[in-house]
């Protein structure tokens, strides 16, 4: 564990709780990280709007809405377990390796949430804030002035491309998995003429705007 310490910025008093907050359902569904994830839903959240708050004094409450489901949602949380090298760490029932688990963006999501749980858990908000702020730092400075939700954003442009109202983008709820403290939603965006985008979130809303937003950045390269 001693390089992943290193990563996370903290040593832990309770090395059974990094490895719960590592553990997958598919490995071990009695001490898997699930319920550490809602709690860390919860950390990062806190952390991501006292941030913003802080940077931004004179954003309406709108805009920091938008900014704070920019950095929040689980495409968020998944660049960031990347960026950690926590999928390296994680542990997984063969099955779900052998199938690319290490590479789905949901069960990064999870890892990354669970993570965060972890070292508020041991080392109190602090651990979890250092994590975050390390973690985030690319994606906060990538903020826009001008911050729409991605599914605002991706109808203007199907609009924008004289597809009118029949090509309005499409939402289909394509899972809800998980117990009903923590739900994960997948849903699809699709575009006429294009091929569909998924999303994951905590709620069928927050899943749409990943989808939308998936689906953006692949008709949108930068």
């Amino acid at each position: 564990m001693d390089s992943l310490e290193e990563k996370l910025g903290h040593v832990f008093s309770d090395k059974a709780l990094l490895r719960r907050a590592l553990t997958h359902a598919s490995a071990d569904a009695a001490v898997s990280n699930e319920r550490l994830e809602f709690l860390g839903d919860r950390v990062l959240g806190l952390v991501v709007a006292e941030k913003l708050h802080g940077l931004y004094p004179a954003d309406a409450e709108g805009v920091l809405a938008l900014k704070f489901n920019a950095l929040a949602r689980g495409a968020s949380c998944a660049r960031a377990a990347e960026a950690a090298g926590l999928a390296e760490h994680l542990i997984l029932a063969q099955s779900e390796q052998m199938s690319g688990g290490r590479a789905k963006p949901a069960i990064l999501s999870g890892l990354c949430e669970a993570v965060i749980a972890a070292l508020y858990l041991d080392g109190g908000l602090d651990a979890a804030r250092r994590f975050i702020e390390k973690y985030w730092a690319g994606q906060f400075e990538s903020l826009t002035m001008e911050m729409r939700d991605a599914k605002t954003r991706l109808q203007e442009w199907s609009q924008g491309r004289g597809r009118g109202e029949s090509g309005a983008p499409v939402y289909t709820l394509v899972s809800r998995k998980g117990p009903d403290h923590a739900p994960r939603f997948t849903v699809e965006a699709k575009v006429t003429g294009h091929e569909p985008s998924t999303g994951e979130g905590s709620s069928k809303r927050e899943a749409e705007q990943d989808a939308a937003a998936n689906l953006l950045a692949r008709v949108q390269p930068q």
